[in-house]
């Protein structure tokens, strides 16, 4: 598992950008679609946890891509964000294959408290909790324990530890954190990667506890128990 990764199929420039960065800023990996024919492309071309769709788009309307990803035997949750909210046509949106409907204006909190509830029933209830020794992970709650210490950690944070939890005891490159964590090609000058680590490292490696988290030489880091 790694971080959330989230399709934007909106040709309003500014609501695009609008809802990309919310929804980076909560952790979540975003790509973006200005026209229908360019959402279905990427949406049957890579692996979404969610899509957030525009039913108006230009050369082909979200109601089409809908239909088209379903028949194609995509299950990807589908949120249609629209200024079209007539009766009429949240019931359109809902049968060609939406699992949700939002009219504009909306809130971007209120936007990303329905991509989660979407995301909680798409993902088995076993897999809720990702545990590595006495460290646990809530990705509902998004709450992090150390034994019985509460972890407070920023949508950063959460998100490289989501992503080396995910890959325990494998390590993970700097690049693949950077490309999952930050949604961006790998600069090898960047130190933010090591930045962050060494949050993690703080927050989790408490004084008197086993290190968890470890540099490995050559690959990049690795979250294990000494035992691993």
């Amino acid at each position: 598992m790694t971080a959330m990764r989230v399709l934007i199929a909106e040709d309003d420039a500014k609501v695009a950008k609008h809802v990309r960065q919310a929804l980076t800023a909560e952790g979540y990996a975003v790509d973006a679609a200005e026209d229908g024919d360019e959402a279905l492309w990427l949406a049957e071309n890579n692996a979404y946890d969610a899509i957030v769709l525009d039913a108006m788009l230009p050369l082909r309307d979200g109601y089409d891509v809908a239909r088209r990803l379903r028949r194609k035997g995509c299950t990807t949750p589908i949120l249609f964000l629209t200024a079209r909210g007539e009766v009429d046509d949240k019931v359109r949106g809902l049968d060609a294959g939406g699992d949700d409907y939002m009219v504009k204006p909306f809130s971007v909190v209120e936007l990303s408290a329905r991509l989660r509830a979407l995301l909680r029933r798409r993902r088995p209830q076993a897999s809720n909790l990702l545990r590595v020794s006495d460290l646990e992970l809530d990705l509902v709650t998004r709450r992090a324990r150390r034994g019985t210490r509460e972890i407070e950690l920023t949508n950063r944070e959460f998100a490289l530890l989501e992503l080396l939890m995910s890959a325990s005891p494998r390590a993970a490159s700097k690049a693949v954190i950077v490309e999952r964590v930050w949604d961006q090609c790998f600069d090898s000058d960047t130190n933010v990667v090591n930045v962050y680590v060494n949050h993690l490292r703080r927050k989790i490696d408490a004084p008197g506890l086993p290190p968890l988290v470890h540099t490995i030489r050559g690959v990049g880091f690795a979250l294990k128990s000494a035992e691993s």
